[in-house]
Parts: structure tokens; C-alpha cells; sequence
């Protein structure tokens, strides 16, 4: 049997019809620009549309398919993920794919921290949202899909889920991320969960785990204790860029990952091999 092996046909996503939540900044903003830079036609969501109006204006800027277009919206609660779904309905009978990319973190003292903006919040945020949106859209993603093209799901959980380090440079003296790092190793559970349920379905679900990106999530970080102190322990001597995310990103949703389902890959530069002493030994 011949295949057609020539790039332009393993990794073509021209036409395809792409989601990103937490789209307007970040990460998602970049793996957006990828799509779109290749012929898909994007949509992005978040809550700030001032700032999803920015981002779809440089999106469009480098767009070589249709132009991108933006939906309002919040999926901190299923309600949130629900009112996504219905817009997305209003404008698309079909999805090719779901980036669930949405993503918060909370730091505070390992003795109050709080539940609901600490806690509840985060969940709701990193690990609710994907299992409201996969399912809210999988008949869309399902549709007219095979196993030569399948529906894709990815999503975004981070090093952080494999790294148990909640005090350090990403939040301030005396805090912890000490929701976000479960919260990430959820997100890594999940998708194997969804890659099992959705697998007869040809539907893929893949996660990727990034390490530090320049993003609104890091910048506390960045600023506060400067680049070289994330680069100094990267063995790649540098954080992630947008054509790390996006070009990975392009990869799962391409004809080249159709057999690829239920992975977790971590996009780090190495630095998991890295031993951080970025906290002191804990008194209690």
C-alpha cells in the first residue's frame, strides 16, 4: 500500500476548525497563531475581550486560511463551559479541534491557604472546564470523524504535574502553588480517561506539559526574580518559544498523530532532569 509521506501532507491542518480556550494570551494565543498561520480557521475564548480582540488582530496579521474570530467567556463553572458550547453551536456544526488550554494558579502560605479562590477555583478552572468542554463538544468532534482522521482533544497540563515543588521563584516569599501542581497531575489523568472513552469514537485526547513559557501565569515570576534564574537551570540555556507549543501543538492535531492517543509529553527543554533547591526544608 502507498502513503503519501511528503510534509505538506503529514502535517496539514489547512481547513480544519480549531478551539482554544484561554486563547487571548500566552501559550494559548501561540498555539492559536500556529493554527492559524496554516490554514485553520481559530476561534479563541477567555473572559477579557478587549484582550481576545488584540490577539485575534495579530493572529490575523500572519493568517493564511480564514480570519480568526473570538467568543466571550468564562469556564470556571460548568454554566461558563455550557454558554462556550452554545456560541461555538451558533457559528460551527463540526470540530476538528479542542485545545483546552484555560489555565489559573493561586499562591499562599501553607497555613491559610484559601479554599475557594485557592482551591476550588483552580479545579474548576484546570480540570472542570476540560471534562465540561470534551464532553459538551464531543458529538461535534465525533462528527464525520475516522480513524484516519480522527477528532482531536488537547490539553494543556504542565511540568508542574509531574514535579512536586510548590515554593519558589513562580510565587511570592512565604507562598506555595499548592493547588496547582494537583490540579495539573489531574489534567494528566483526565486525558488519559477521555483518550480511553473517546478512542472507539476516533477521537484523540493527548496532553501537553509545558515548563516555563513566557506567559501571564509566569510573569510574577520573570519579573520578580529575572530570566536567569529559569535559564540558568535549563540544560537547553533557555524557557519555551512559540514554535516549541505550537509546532507540538500542530503535530497532535496533524494527519502524522492519528494513531497517537492517551500521552502526556512534556516539553521542558530537559529541565525535569534538574535538581531545584528553591525552598528550604519546611519546620513544622
Amino acid at each position: 500500500m502507498s502513503s503519501d509521506l511528503r510534509l505538506e501532507s503529514l502535517f496539514r491542518v489547512t481547513g480544519k476548525i480549531v478551539l482554544v480556550t484561554g486563547g487571548g494570551s500566552g501559550i494559548g494565543k501561540m498555539m492559536a497563531s500556529g493554527f492559524a498561520q496554516n490554514g485553520a480557521k481559530v476561534y479563541i475564548a477567555a473572559r477579557k475581550e478587549n484582550q481576545l480582540k488584540e490577539a485575534v488582530e495579530d493572529i490575523n496579521k500572519l493568517a493564511t486560511g480564514p480570519k480568526a474570530d473570538y467568543i466571550v467567556a468564562n469556564v470556571g463553572s460548568k454554566a461558563g463551559c455550557n454558554a462556550l458550547i452554545a456560541e461555538f453551536r451558533k457559528r460551527e456544526n463540526k470540530l476538528h479541534v479542542l485545545v483546552n488550554n484555560s489555565g489559573i494558579t493561586w499562591g499562599g502560605p501553607f497555613h491559610d491557604l484559601p479554599e475557594e479562590k485557592g482551591w476550588d477555583n483552580v479545579f474548576n478552572v484546570n480540570v472542570k472546564s476540560i471534562f465540561y468542554m470534551t464532553a459538551g463538544l464531543s458529538d461535534l468532534l465525533i462528527k464525520d470523524s475516522n480513524n484516519v482522521d480522527p477528532g482531536r482533544v488537547i490539553n494543556i497540563s504542565s511540568t508542574a504535574s509531574v514535579g512536586p515543588s510548590s515554593e519558589g521563584a513562580l510565587s511570592a516569599d512565604g507562598n506555595g502553588t499548592w493547588s496547582y501542581q494537583p490540579s495539573k497531575a489531574a489534567v494528566n489523568h483526565l486525558t488519559s480517561q477521555l483518550a480511553l472513552k473517546l478512542s472507539s469514537s476516533n477521537v484523540t485526547v493527548n496532553a501537553i506539559l509545558p515548563g516555563v513559557f513566557p506567559s501571564k501565569m509566569t510573569a510574577f515570576g520573570l519579573k520578580t526574580a529575572g530570566e536567569e534564574a529559569f535559564t540558568s537551570n535549563q540544560p537547553s540555556g533557555r524557557f519555551g518559544a512559540p514554535s516549541d507549543i505550537a509546532g507540538l501543538a500542530l503535530f497532535l492535531a496533524s494527519p502524522a498523530a492519528a494513531h497517537i492517543t492517551g500521552t502526556h509529553t512534556l516539553l521542558d527543554g530537559g529541565s525535569r532532569y534538574v535538581y531545584h533547591g528553591i525552598a528550604p526544608a519546611l519546620k513544622l
